[in-house]
């Protein structure tokens, strides 16, 4: 496997941003493509510096695209760049010109951890064409809850301009009910939280709320709190989860 750095300048974000890719340099493209977004504290290169993603990727001849997106929750801020278009339409278009990934729904793929867990639940919510499968470990999935607490993050007041997102299409909640009708569209969800986890709560509402939608949820949990050591064994799980 190959393991690229690459700098781009965003006409979205209108700054200059970054990515890192995992390729299968001695495989012929088109390949199958994980979109792996990282945590509120963390950057592209998380995932590279805290996991083994790059083995178990090579296992699988998967490639692997991480975008940095800041402390954004992958929203479009109110005081701040449009990130989730940045994410959704930017980021794949160009990926695409730099490596041969798989424009096929059944060749791609998006997962995350903690505020990448709940961006990549959105971003397959929100675009349910694109991906064959979305997984989050530890996400944080009930972002309304979080800004309507009475310390809320202050990151809250610049993404969401001190408003609450609740029943928007940045609510996962809200999002997951609207497929009642349809639940075979969304693609297949894994879900994994540590029973210790400060986001155990928020993951059970979602699952709640997923399960009432009808919306077939892989989920599992286990002892654990909010630590690589657990995304580390449950990305593993997930790459061999995915419909390959």
């Amino acid at each position: 496997m190959a393991w690229l750095k690459c700098r781009f300048r965003s006409n979205v974000l209108d700054i200059d941003t970054s990515l890192q890719a995992i390729i299968p340099e001695h495989q012929r493209g088109p390949w199958p493509t994980l979109y792996l977004l990282h945590g509120l504290a963390d950057d592209d290169a998380a995932w590279c510096r805290y996991s083994s993603i790059e083995r178990y990727a090579n296992e699988r001849g998967l490639a692997v695209i991480m975008p940095s997106c800041g402390r954004s929750f992958y929203c479009n801020m109110v005081y701040g760049p449009r990130w989730f278009d940045f994410l959704t339409s930017e980021l794949p278009s160009v990926a695409g010109r730099l490596f041969p990934l798989s424009d096929k729904r059944e060749g791609n793929f998006v997962a995350g951890l903690s505020m990448g867990g709940y961006g990549a639940f959105k971003w397959a919510l929100r675009e349910p064409h694109r991906f064959a499968a979305a997984a989050s470990l530890s996400g944080s999935l009930d972002i309304a809850a979080m800004t309507e607490r009475a310390d809320p993050p202050p990151d809250a007041q610049l993404i969401f301009g001190g408003q609450s997102p609740k029943g928007s299409d940045d609510d996962l909640l809200t999002l997951v009910k609207q497929f009642s009708a349809a639940p075979d569209t969304v693609p297949k969800l894994y879900q994994w939280c540590g029973t210790e986890d400060f986001l155990y709560q928020p993951n059970q509402d979602f699952l709640s709320a997923a399960r009432a939608a009808g919306v077939g949820v892989d989920y599992s949990e286990g002892p654990g709190d909010h630590q690589w050591r657990y995304w580390d064994a449950q990305i593993a799980r997930v790459i061999d989860w995915l419909p390959l």
